[in-house]
C-alpha cells in the first residue's frame, strides 16, 4: 500500500482493438442507439401516463421498466458516444464510482420489475375473479416504488462502497464502455477476492431470486392453462408471450456472462467481453417498447388513435 499511486480518473477504453477508421461508425451506431431507445421508451411511458385507459397495473410496471431502461441509457451511452466522437475517453474517479451504482442500480431495477411483472400475470391467469381486489393500481405503483428505493438501492449501494475501498495503484485504463464492477475491479493492485465474492453473491441474489419466481409463476401459469379450457385464460397467456420474450432478452445473456466469467479455464477476449456487455445492455432496451407494440393490441389502438387524431387536426386546422 506505500507504492499506491493517486488516481484521479478513470480512461475508458471502450472496443480495445478498435481502429481508429472505425470509431466514427462505432459511435453511430451508439448514437442511433440511444435515439431508438429514447423514441421507444419515452414513447411507451407517454402513452401510459397520458392516458387514462392505460392506467392499469400492468402497464404502469411496463411504464416503470421503459423508465428504468431510458435512465441506464442515458446514464451511460452519452460518455461512450463522446469517447469515439470528441475522444472525451475520461472520467473523474468520484463520477466512475457513482456510475458503478447507477449502472447496477438500474440493472438490478429491470430484475425487480420484471419479477413484478411476472406476479402481475401469475394472478390474472392463477386467480383472474380476484385480480381486480389483488392486483389493483395502488398495490402495483407501491410495489413499483418499493423496487425504486429499497430492493435495487440496498444491494447496489453496497457494490459501489466495495468499488470505491479497491485500491488503485496507477493503472486506471478500463477496457469497458462504462464504469462497471468487473471492468474496475480489474484495476486493483492487491487480492480483492473477497469483495468479489461479495458483489458476486449480490449479483446472483439480484438475477436468481427474481429469475426462481419468474419460473415458478409461469410455470403455474402453464399447469393452469393446460388444465383449464377457458378461451380467455388463453388470450390472457398470449400477454404472457411478450413478458417471456422480455424475460429471455435480459436473462439469457447476463446469465451466459455470469457463468462464464467466473469459470477460470474459459477466458473471453476484452474485444468480445466489452461486445457482449453492449449487446446485452442496449438491445432489450431498444427492443422491448418495439416488442409492445408489436405483441400488445392496446398499446397499438391508443398510439393508432392519438395518431389519427392528429392527421385529422393538420387536414382540418379549424377543429
Amino acid at each position: 500500500m506505500s507504492n499506491q499511486t493517486a488516481v484521479s480518473e478513470i480512461i475508458l477504453i471502450g472496443f480495445p482493438g478498435l481502429p481508429d477508421t472505425f470509431h466514427g461508425l462505432v459511435s453511430t451506431i451508439m448514437f442511433f442507439a440511444y435515439m431508438i431507445s429514447l423514441t421507444a421508451n419515452s414513447t411507451v411511458i407517454g402513452l401510459v401516463s397520458f392516458n387514462e385507459h392505460l392506467h392499469k397495473p400492468m402497464y404502469l410496471i411496463i411504464a416503470n421498466l421503459a423508465a428504468s431502461d431510458l435512465l441506464f441509457d442515458t446514464v451511460t451511452l452519452p460518455k461512450s458516444i463522446a469517447r469515439y466522437w470528441f475522444g472525451a475517453s475520461t472520467i473523474p474517479l468520484k463520477m466512475c464510482i457513482f456510475q458503478i451504482f447507477l449502472v447496477h442500480y438500474f440493472g438490478s431495477l429491470d430484475s425487480y420489475l420484471l419479477m413484478l411483472m411476472a406476479a402481475d400475470r401469475y394472478v390474472a391467469i392463477c386467480y383472474p375473479l380476484r385480480y381486480t381486489s389483488i392486483i389493483t393500481n395502488k398495490v402495483a405503483t407501491i410495489s413499483c416504488g418499493i423496487c425504486w428505493m429499497i430492493f435495487a438501492t440496498s444491494t447496489n449501494a453496497a457494490v459501489a462502497v466495495l468499488a470505491s475501498e479497491i485500491p488503485l495503484c496507477g493503472a486506471n485504463k478500463l477496457n469497458s464502455l462504462f464504469c462497471g464492477y468487473t471492468a474496475y475491479s480489474l484495476l486493483a493492485c492487491t487480492d480483492i477476492s473477497s469483495s468479489k465474492r461479495a458483489v458476486f453473491i449480490c449479483a446472483l441474489v439480484v438475477l436468481l431470486l427474481p429469475l426462481g419466481l419468474i419460473l415458478l409463476s409461469y410455470i403455474k401459469i402453464i399447469v393452469t392453462i393446460l388444465l383449464t379450457r377457458s378461451e380467455s385464460l388463453h388470450k390472457a397467456f398470449y400477454t404472457c408471450v411478450t413478458h417471456l420474450l422480455v424475460i429471455a432478452l435480459y436473462y439469457t445473456p447476463r446469465l451466459f456472462v455470469y457463468i462464464v466469467s467466473n469459470i477460470p479455464s474459459v477466458m473471453i477476449k476484452s474485444d468480445m467481453s466489452t461486445l457482449l456487455l453492449f449487446l446485452y445492455s442496449y438491445v432489450p432496451h431498444m427492443a422491448n417498447p418495439i416488442i409492445y407494440f408489436l405483441r400488445n393490441k392496446e398499446i397499438k389502438q391508443t398510439l393508432r388513435r392519438i395518431l389519427n387524431r392528429r392527421k385529422f387536426r393538420v387536414k382540418h386546422p379549424l377543429f
